[in-house]
């Protein structure tokens, strides 16, 4: 609903043209990355070190040793940014780089396509994620964190790391993630990029590996929704929305962007108020909103600012039948000068508040707008397109009522 009038938008617009609205205890904020003593490497001699120091311990492990007579059969449920929770160029990258080079250098490595039959049946799965290790500083370097899983015990059996370069990369998000008006960044998303980051001979994310059963029909979902097959996108997410583990902000997404691609209305405003549900039961949901250039409108193209009133009333209706009470905290990108972006960020703030007390009047006494500038950036770019997008939001936070 926002390809090519949306990629015009970005050519344009000024440092201040997007705004996301988030709702949480602590926004989507990565957890802190450690700081790294490992040397700084070209991005694929980075990913060569990752992989082999992954092999490699496996290779010393006891439960592969066991084993060394068959092919150690490996799922990879698809890597992401874990600041953003997204994919982007940058994460498929990386995905495919590994891939690569266990096919090429590892025989007794069998990736299998991640599927719910070769689910059901592999021994080990692979998961990824790429972390900028400072925010505040564009281009800083990227640690990658792998982790191997056992299945079957939960257990991870090795975990490598490496810092790359931050060096001609793309993150630029896949459809999917650039589309979606809600931020990923769910339990089962940090429960992800925990595990990645899990030494070996501890268990992997209880939560995430509870729900990893709904993965692969997610992973195909945002495949064909990538590829602009959206009939067979809605069919992967309603499926995976249907089992028991599939209540997850990546299947509530999928289902509403699908859905809207193919002008099925009532259903995609139904998939957003199931959207906005899930939020307000979690304390955390995001949607992003488009604003003109240096204003505190909404963006003027309707095709893209049009379902905004049909947002505002969800997340208005919701927030008064929970009772919450809320902070709303605007955020900018790293652009600009810093009292500009402090201001602009907390009209943003008050613009956000207002629309939502024209919608449900007891809000008023529920709700304090503030500005917090480009202090809390989640991606520190400072590129103002489609990468950075997280950086200019607007967080509701949860807090007791007086």
């Amino acid at each position: 609903m926002m390809t090519t009038t949306f990629a015009r938008w970005l050519q344009a617009a000024s440092l201040t043209g997007v705004l996301s609205l988030m709702l949480g205890l602590s926004g989507c904020a990565a957890p802190p990355v450690a700081s790294s003593s490992k040397t700084e490497l070209p991005f694929d001699q980075a990913v060569a070190q990752a992989t082999d120091g992954l092999v490699k311990q496996t290779q010393k492990g006891p439960a592969f040793l066991a084993k060394m007579g068959s092919k150690r059969s490996v799922v990879l449920d698809p890597m992401v940014d874990a600041g953003s929770a997204q994919q982007t160029a940058a994460t498929q990258m990386l995905q495919d780089r590994v891939t690569e080079r266990l096919n090429a250098k590892f025989e007794t490595m069998e990736i299998m396509p991640f599927d719910s039959a070769n689910l059901a049946k592999a021994r080990y799965l692979l998961t990824g994620t790429m972390t900028r290790l400072s925010v505040d500083e564009p281009r800083s370097p990227l640690q990658i964190n792998l982790a191997l899983t056992e299945l079957a015990s939960g257990t991870v059996v090795a975990q490598s790391s490496a810092v790359a370069r931050d060096e001609g990369l793309d993150h630029t998000p896949l459809p999917y993630y650039r589309d979606t008006p809600v931020p990923t960044k769910d339990r089962v998303i940090e429960g992800y990029v925990r595990t990645t980051a899990t030494p070996p001979g501890q268990h992997a994310d209880a939560y995430y590996l509870e729900r990893l059963a709904a993965a692969p029909a997610i992973k195909e979902g945002t495949a064909h929704y990538n590829a602009q097959r959206y009939q067979d996108a809605l069919a992967q997410y309603s499926a995976a929305g249907g089992g028991p583990t599939g209540e997850q902000l990546r299947v509530l997404n999928g289902i509403y962007l699908s859905s809207v691609k193919l002008g099925r209305t009532a259903e995609a405003e139904d998939a957003f108020g199931k959207i906005v549900a899930y939020g307000i039961a979690n304390q955390q949901l995001g949607v992003k909103f488009l604003f003109n250039p240096n204003a505190t409108t909404f963006w003027s193209e309707t095709r893209i600012s049009g379902p905004y009133t049909m947002w505002l009333r969800e997340i208005a209706r919701a927030s008064a039948d929970a009772k919450v009470c809320m902070d709303i905290v605007g955020h900018t990108s790293h652009t600009g000068p810093v009292a500009y972006n402090d201001q602009l960020s907390l009209q943003r703030a008050r613009y956000i508040r207002q629309r939502l007390i024209d919608e449900s009047t007891v809000l008023s006494d529920r709700t304090t707008p503030s500005g917090r500038g480009f202090r809390e950036n989640i991606i520190g770019s400072g590129t103002d397109d489609a990468v950075d997008a997280l950086d200019r939001r607007v967080e509701f936070k949860i807090v007791a009522c007086s």
